[in-house]
Parts: structure tokens; C-alpha cells; sequence
């Protein structure tokens, strides 16, 4: 497996934690009761659908950390009800993966994941995994926007982390999260 293949998964972990970040800053600007209003979606509020991202993330981090924490993640659906709650713990297990991610070896990609689903153990390539996951938070991110939308609050920019003409908004929301675009790119600030 090529070391670029590394750094793209590097780059999916600070782009999830980016735009985790930025959605979460968003929904700052709503009222506890407009954070947690009934609306149309799978999960029918910001406030759960932000949480099940959250409780997932436990969930599929802890194992690939080598863990066993297993389907308790989710016992408690609601474990953060407030933002004031949700962000901090959001970015928690984000830098969880972004150290998962910064750590990765090509050989390391390939590699079994255990996870504990209670009833059996599954083995999963750690690869696929960490696809799975970023997949599960850009679906759910995306019903979160969508229902943002529908709020006085504008949903944020989510899919230009990359992209040159985000460059300036880009480096002032790294430096709040105390990231460079080095510490993303590594020896390549391009982006390519």
C-alpha cells in the first residue's frame, strides 16, 4: 500500500474534525430549545443526530484503538444534550483519530481491527474501517446541515477543506484549532 495512501487518511481525520468543528460552531448560534427542536430526519433533532455522530465515534475509535468499549458507547443516546457539552467532547475523540491517523504505516492499513459488537467479535481490515467511519460522518454531518438550514442559523461551508479558495478562512479556523497546514499536509503545504 503506497505512503500516500497514508496521508490521505491523515487528511480525512483533520478534515472530520474540521468540519465537525465548524458544524458545531455553527449550531452555537441556536437556542438549547432550537438545538433540540423535533425536526425531519433519522434521527429527528441537530441535538440527536449531532450525538449519535459522537457516540459512533466512540464507538469505532475506542476499537481501533485496541479497546473493547463495544456497544456501551451508544447505552446512553443523549450523552451531551447541550453544545456546551458536544463540542469539547466531539473534539476529543477527533484528536483520538487524528493520532489513530497520524500514527498509521502502510503495513498498519492493512492490518485486522477487533471490534466488540456484543453478540460477536468482528475482524475488519483497519483500512475499510476507518473508511466506514469518515463515511458515517459525512452522511450524518450532511442530515445535520440539511436541518440547519431550516433553522435562523446558516449552515457552514463543509466541503472545501481542500479547496484554494477557502485557503484564508481555512488557516484562521487551523490556528483556533492550533493546527498548520503543515501539521495536515506534511511535508506537502500544496495540498497535492
Amino acid at each position: 500500500m503506497p505512503a500516500g495512501l497514508v496521508q490521505t487518511f491523515r487528511a480525512f481525520a483533520y478534515n472530520n474534525a474540521w468540519a465537525n468543528h465548524r458544524l458545531l460552531t455553527a449550531c452555537e448560534g441556536l437556542s438549547q430549545r432550537d438545538f433540540a427542536a423535533k425536526r425531519t430526519n433519522f434521527f429527528p433533532s441537530l441535538q440527536l443526530t449531532l450525538n449519535h455522530i459522537y457516540v459512533i465515534d466512540l464507538f469505532y475509535v475506542d476499537a481501533l484503538e485496541g479497546g473493547w468499549l463495544g456497544p456501551k458507547a451508544w447505552e446512553n443516546e443523549l450523552p451531551c444534550p447541550s453544545l456546551v457539552e458536544l463540542k469539547p467532547a466531539q473534539a476529543a475523540v477527533d484528536r483520538r483519530l487524528i493520532a489513530l491517523c497520524d500514527a498509521l504505516t502502510p503495513d498498519a492499513l492493512d492490518g485486522i481491527v477487533r471490534v466488540n459488537r456484543e453478540t460477536e467479535v468482528q475482524s475488519e481490515r483497519r483500512d475499510r474501517l476507518l473508511m466506514h467511519l469518515f463515511q458515517h460522518q459525512i452522511h450524518h454531518r450532511g442530515q445535520a446541515h440539511a436541518m440547519l438550514a431550516g433553522t435562523a442559523v446558516a449552515p457552514p461551508q463543509l466541503d472545501e477543506f481542500f479547496a484554494a479558495a477557502e485557503a484564508p478562512l481555512r488557516e484562521a479556523e487551523f490556528k483556533n484549532l492550533g493546527w498548520t497546514e503543515q501539521t495536515v499536509w506534511g511535508g506537502d503545504t500544496t495540498g497535492r
